[in-house]
């Protein structure tokens, strides 16, 4: 299986030179520290930055310098400071290539649930519904499975969703999924060492896979 930092390096892979991509909060953010070489990309934080850097280093960090998350981060040379409507516009103008979000839940539909959970105290729903609403690609970086080890690839969503058929892509520390048009998740790839059939067992939608899944290539 991987960790997150796997999972953040396998997502990397998808990023295509030139494209501006949003990333969200949680998993997404690691995403920065592993842009491959040779592939320019403008990396957009929804509190108001374009030009996005890695982490920085212990000692090196910035107390102005935050991301959607909170979290201290970079900036590269060419970056651009501005405010939160600015960057919404950018946003619901769908001048984003490519968003990747986390999620609680995401549907055999491609629904997706990240925002809240009922009962538990939330700081706000954020940007991910703008995000879901207008973003032309999507990818969720999330956890296969709960703490219980409960799926949450599920048949339905049933946390309040934050959009509905708008994801296409997931990678989960087990694999790589398509949702399909038609409904149900199409196994790509299958994390190192873990097997076909485990991935079924922690997936309560429809799965759909070939007799050979290639394992993942990470680095």
């Amino acid at each position: 299986m991987l960790d997150k930092n796997g999972i953040a390096k396998r997502i990397a892979k998808e990023i295509k030179d030139g494209y501006y991509v949003n990333l969200g909060i949680g998993i997404p953010t690691l995403v920065a520290n592993y842009i491959p070489d040779g592939v320019n990309v403008v990396l957009q934080s929804e509190n108001g930055l374009l030009g996005m850097g890695p982490f920085p280093l212990e000692g090196d960090e910035d107390p102005d310098l935050i991301n959607a998350g909170k979290q201290t981060i970079t900036t590269l040379p060419g970056s651009a400071i501005f405010d939160s409507a600015m960057s919404f516009g950018m946003i619901r103008a769908q001048k984003i290539d490519l968003t990747i979000l986390g999620a609680m839940e995401v549907s055999e539909n491609g629904d997706i649930a990240n925002w809240k959970i009922p009962g538990k105290m939330v700081k706000g729903m954020g940007g991910a519904m703008d995000l879901v609403a207008s973003a032309k690609n999507i990818i969720v970086a999330m956890q296969h499975v709960n703490k219980a080890g409960e799926s949450k690839l599920l048949p339905t969503c049933t946390l309040p969703l934050t959009g509905v058929r708008c994801i296409k892509k997931i990678v989960t520390e087990l694999a790589v999924l398509d949702v399909l048009p038609e409904g149900g998740f199409k196994l790509l790839e299958r994390a190192p060492g873990v097997s076909v059939a485990e991935i079924r067992e922690a997936t309560a939608g429809k799965l759909y896979a070939d007799d050979d899944v290639p394992e993942m290539v990470i680095d």
